[in-house]
């Protein structure tokens, strides 16, 4: 077990040291970190799909020296995205110091990691036993042909669905498969993965297309909503909701009426769930997001670059998590699209 930075042993530091709350009045618990913007696909709802891009990432051991400062100050959960995380040769090295952490309960650090599948069978092991509890999957087709035209990478199919096989034999499990729908691409694929989700003991998670990607090609007809997506699934079988596992779920949960398979649906477009959000996400550069629709950055590494202590990056983090924005503008005359697309961002 690993202790957290103590940052709040003096007394009069009680409003410093209060756990992460915004000024709307919610608990943040969760944080995702990008440790890499790069990614082995070129999906057509997040890359532009050409050459040259540059690429941002520090080093493992400043994400690890930030997390420490975040949980100490009431982060539970921690999720590990990118780009493609997996390609962090020093990842395990990552879940390890991480697994170790606890939180101010003292109960272990919920440790997930969101990857796209490709390097998964040959390191789910070695995941599982750096420390990593769950994983997901981002795999938007259970057809191999339309699969590697949204990933624009041939053969890239069989590589998830056995990177998926492999995390459950690894026991990272229960193995959680994202598909985003992009109306023109793949909304034929619900009923398919409703399947999928019965026959691979998996649970599928349907995401709503949201204004993230590079080639800025969003528009509110391509999004496939909640109510078309539960209209096919009742189709296919009838839904059974079920309840959510936690107060600031995303996921609107549905079993069927044999209880084979779990299906969400996140739908932040059309049945927005900012009132009860709990996360903020740090870039693979080190900035910090408190909002995917944010229009700016806070620069959490520069505190660090300039040689700032635990206190000084703790400090930041509670000013910048205070400001906080109230909820999205998704479909509302005033929306800006964010400064940054997902991928810069972190998934």
């Amino acid at each position: 077990m690993v202790t957290v930075p103590a940052l709040c042993e003096k007394p009069h530091d009680a409003v410093r040291c209060k756990r992460l709350t915004d000024r709307h009045g919610r608990r943040i618990t969760d944080l995702r970190i990008s440790i890499t913007d790069r990614c082995s696909y070129k999906c057509v709802y997040c890359r532009t799909g050409n050459d040259g891009a540059v690429y941002a990432e520090l080093p493992i051991a400043e994400y690890l020296r930030i997390a420490r400062v975040f949980v100490a100050l009431g982060i539970e959960k921690i999720r590990l995205t990118g780009g493609e995380p997996l390609l962090r040769r020093e990842l395990p090295e990552l879940l390890r110091e991480l697994s170790a952490l606890r939180t101010l309960d003292g109960e272990p650090l919920d440790l997930a990691l969101t990857t796209n599948g490709h390097l998964l069978e040959e390191m789910a092991p070695r995941l599982r036993d750096a420390g990593l509890s769950r994983i997901t999957v981002s795999m938007d087709a259970v057809d191999a042909e339309k699969f590697a035209r949204i990933t624009r990478v041939p053969g890239s199919y069989q590589r998830v669905l056995s990177g998926i096989r492999a995390a459950k034999r690894a026991g990272l499990d229960p193995v959680k498969v994202n598909c985003v729908l992009l109306r023109g691409f793949n909304e034929d694929q619900i009923v398919p993965f409703a399947r999928f989700s019965r026959e691979e003991d998996v649970i599928v998670r349907f995401i709503e297309f949201m204004p993230l990607e590079e080639d800025r090609l969003w528009t509110p007809e391509s999004v496939v909503s909640l109510r078309e997506i539960t209209s096919a699934l009742n189709g296919f079988r009838p839904l059974v909701s079920l309840a959510p596992n936690t107060a600031s779920e995303t996921a609107v949960r549905y079993t069927f009426d044999d209880g084979v398979g779990e299906i969400g649906i996140i739908a932040p477009v059309t049945q927005a769930f900012c009132g009860h959000c709990s996360r903020v996400r740090l870039t693979s550069d080190g900035k910090i997001r408190t909002c995917l629709f944010s229009q700016s950055d806070h620069d959490l590494y520069g505190v660090l670059e300039r040689g700032g202590s635990d206190d000084d990056l703790a400090v930041f983090i509670r000013r910048t998590v205070e400001q906080k924005e109230a909820r999205h503008h998704i479909g509302e005359p005033d929306f800006l699209k964010p400064s940054r697309s997902m991928v810069h961002i972190g998934g």
